[in-house]
């Protein structure tokens, strides 16, 4: 991109941003959101606390001011269900919601075993509170990643609720992984390469489930809970049988499962649900305006907008300049507090800087000639974060085309992790 263009561009930032000040600067998103079904918020990495604090407030305003149903997050369904059961009080959940954040203990921990994340838990339970059961704000996970313990919590169903025949069709369906010592890649490497498959299995429980809960929704929740441990095991064996083959489809698979996932807790909610979405940039900004498209990938963002129309569906993407993270240097390495870098010359980041040295709003236009056609480089980190290899962090886009909005923090910080053991699987 020339300077003239990337001039261009700021001089566009500067006129059209308004500073982040405060959490009422937030105001001029929930306007812009208006009577939207589906707000889908990023974040730039899994270990910034600015991104967790301003979706919290995010979510606070749109649960108070336009009834909003649910959260959805990219988190194992397990462990995310232990948070809905405390948030709406059941009488079994666990006691505090330290209790409930030590059950994410598959590492990466943090991403939700945080004090940020304790926020907002502690914030729901209390707006739960004095609520009927029926409009408790839910806490859901969309992933992919928690086949076995899936399993354990639907063979705990099946004890307490099931009958005979759907218990021993669950019990043969984990019969199926267990020689595979809880280790997906195990699996699929034996899948890929030997035809050792436990497809079947888990698609007719799945079904079995899904057909239980159609006639027997008095406890639709509990079931419910059990459908989605069994829609994680098919899709699960899906996404480790691809991914010793296919890293595209394999990413396809996990970004299919989550809108899945998000479209049957839609169904439960009822025709007037509202949700919304916590996952990275990379999830929720449309795949469409990145360089993903060429590799034949698809996301959360781009599914759901082209399953409900544009005009129902909100994207905000969240970045930084510079700052500190939370990450690891390899999978499963100990997690540290990490410099970012100031942002490579050119990047969308660079660009709102030079706009601004401050945190600042901006909505998005999807005709702007600029901003819906330059194609920018926008900075994602995961939980695998490595400086040396900064610039392989830069996502191509179109930014005006991947969301509808973009909140920037200039300088951020680490996310604040709670000390859990954690467990690779």
């Amino acid at each position: 991109m020339n300077v003239n263009v990337q001039e261009a561009i700021v001089e566009q930032i500067k006129q059209q941003a308004v500073p982040l000040n405060t959490p009422n600067d937030l105001d001029d998103l929930i306007e812009a959101i208006g009577d939207k079904k589906y707000v889908l918020l990023g974040e730039a990495t899994h270990g910034t606390s600015e991104f967790y604090k301003l979706r919290t407030e995010l979510t606070r305003k749109l649960i108070q001011t336009k009834g909003f149903s649910f959260i959805a997050v990219e988190g194992d369904w397990p462990s995310c269900y232990e948070v809905n059961r405390y948030v709406k009080q059941y009488k079994d959940a666990k006691p505090n919601t330290r209790e409930v954040l030590e059950g994410f203990n598959r590492w990466p921990t943090w991403m939700w075993a945080n004090e940020e994340v304790g926020e907002l838990v502690d914030w729901l339970q209390r707006h739960n509170a004095d609520k009927p059961m029926g409009q408790r704000i839910g806490f859901y996970g969309l992933d992919v990643y928690s086949l076995w313990e899936s399993f354990e919590e639907i063979e705990r169903y099946l004890i307490e609720k099931g009958t005979p025949e759907q218990l021993a069709i669950a019990r043969s369906a984990f019969a199926c992984f267990d020689s595979y010592d809880k280790e997906g890649q195990n699996y699929g490497a034996s899948a890929a390469f030997y035809g050792e498959s436990c497809k079947d299995e888990v698609v007719k429980l799945l079904q079995e489930l899904h057909a239980k809960r159609v006639r027997y929704d008095e406890d639709s929740e509990a079931a419910l809970s059990a459908e989605l441990n069994a829609l994680v095991a098919v899709n699960a064996e899906n996404y480790y049988r691809t991914m010793v083959r296919h890293d595209a489809e394999s990413w396809n698979i996990r970004d299919r499962h989550m809108t899945e996932a998000l479209q049957r807790l839609v169904q439960y909610h009822g025709p007037d649900a509202k949700v919304i979405v916590w996952e990275h940039n990379t999830h929720i900004g449309d795949a469409r305006a990145t360089d993903m498209r060429a590799d034949g990938m698809v996301n959360v963002g781009q599914l759901v907008r082209e399953a409900h129309g544009e005009a129902d569906v909100f994207a905000i993407g969240f970045g930084t300049y510079r700052g500190t993270v939370i990450a690891a240097k390899d999978w499963g390495a100990p997690v540290t507090a990490m410099q970012v870098p100031a942002a490579q010359p050119g990047s969308w980041e660079e660009l709102m800087h030079r706009a601004g040295a401050h945190d600042q709003i901006l909505l998005l236009r999807r005709e702007d000639p600029l901003l819906g056609h330059e194609v920018l480089g926008h900075r994602a980190i995961g939980v695998v974060y490595r400086q040396a290899y900064e610039r392989g962090n830069y996502v191509p886009s179109v930014m005006a085309r991947r969301y509808d909005a973009f909140v920037h923090v200039d300088e951020s910080h680490a996310l604040h992790p709670l000390t859990i053991e954690k467990v690779l699987m």
